[in-house]
């Protein structure tokens, strides 16, 4: 038993930095406020606040008008990055798990750049890495699969950490809309899902995003703590266009904590991972886990091919290709008479 936060903090946008060496100077800034910010929140909050989950694009942005080679040689981290220290070195002082989503070059794939969501334990170490699937404008590790699957397999993909506080796994932003994502999650043991997002608040539960998160942890018994951005700055985007609603939803789809809009360490809550575990290893109807038969569905998805893998395994990547790419996909679909 332990409390979780969703710390809601604002994003200031590297768009407008002139190189990476300007980027980088934004991104130490934005390390040395969330410092500061976490150490209040342990205080306020207490010895007992063990994770915290920071928001999508929080220490960068997301790309504008950059291309993918603009974004990879402005605002990537690498895999082995003193930004990664430098935020280790919170999680040493305050004694907490941290979790949050950057940009991230891989050295397998030097023409790209992942959506990495990932998490370092009390100790600093990096302890998980979450690469995301599903994206419209990004490259992702289905798009060179093959290679992908090579170097990291599955578990590489659908990555949980084991951990004293129980079983992490990670999931970016609009994948919550994507069942699929967490159940192979829940099927590698995952606990407690690190949603790390930036999205449209408007003081109401009926958006997709957080029916979605309700149900991602209704149905796979499992927690969700739901950390969103409190406005994005330096882009031409109105800076409240993603801003508020942070929370912590239990494995029984209960919202047990949210915040409103603007900077806030408000959205934090017990985790129970005891009563969690009693409530999976319980017999009887709620349990939806044990109650769920794979084999029905397999075959429907072994059959079915909706968008293509490896558009980047052989060619450069633009940003127009996503676009072409969805537009086959769905005339392929009219074709087959899908939709």
């Amino acid at each position: 038993m332990y409390k979780a936060l969703a710390l809601q903090t604002q994003c200031n946008a590297v768009n407008r930095c002139k190189n990476r060496e300007e980027a980088r100077l934004q991104m130490k800034e934005t390390i040395l406020t969330l410092a500061q910010q976490i150490r209040a929140a342990k205080m306020w909050i207490g010895s007992d606040l063990k994770l915290v989950v920071l928001p999508e694009y929080f220490l960068t942005g997301f790309p504008l008008q950059e291309s993918i080679e603009e974004w990879k040689q402005k605002a990537t981290l690498e895999m082995q990055d003193e930004i990664y220290d430098k935020l280790g070195e919170i999680c040493q002082q305050n004694n907490l798990f941290l979790s949050g989503n950057a940009y991230e070059t891989d050295p397998h794939f030097p023409n790209l750049y992942f959506q990495t969501s990932f998490c370092l334990d009390d100790t600093g170490d990096l302890i998980l890495r979450y690469r995301r699937l599903v994206s419209m404008f990004a490259p992702t590790p289905h798009d060179v699969w093959d290679k992908y699957l090579d170097i990291y397999g599955l578990t590489g993909v659908f990555a949980v950490a084991k951990t004293s506080i129980g079983n992490l796994a990670a999931i970016a932003s609009e994948e919550i809309l994507y069942p699929e994502i967490a159940r192979c999650l829940m099927m590698q043991g995952a606990e407690i899902f690190l949603h790390s997002t930036s999205e449209v608040y408007t003081g109401f539960n009926d958006t997709p995003k957080n029916i979605a998160k309700m149900a991602r942890a209704y149905e796979n018994m499992a927690y969700v703590v739901s950390a969103n951005s409190a406005g994005i700055f330096h882009t031409p985007i109105p800076k409240n266009s993603t801003d508020g609603g942070s929370k912590i939803i239990d494995f029984n789809g209960k919202i047990l904590t949210e915040t409103a809009q603007g900077e806030s360490m408000n959205a934090f809550a017990t985790l129970h991972l005891d009563a969690l575990k009693k409530h999976r290893t319980t017999a009887g109807m709620p349990n939806v886990i044990a109650r769920q038969r794979f084999e029905l569905f397999a075959e429907s998805y072994a059959a079915n091919s909706f968008y293509p893998p490896n558009i980047f395994s052989d060619q450069a990547p633009h940003k127009a290709t996503f676009i072409k790419t969805q537009e086959n996909v769905i005339q392929n679909l009219i074709t087959k008479e899908i939709i």
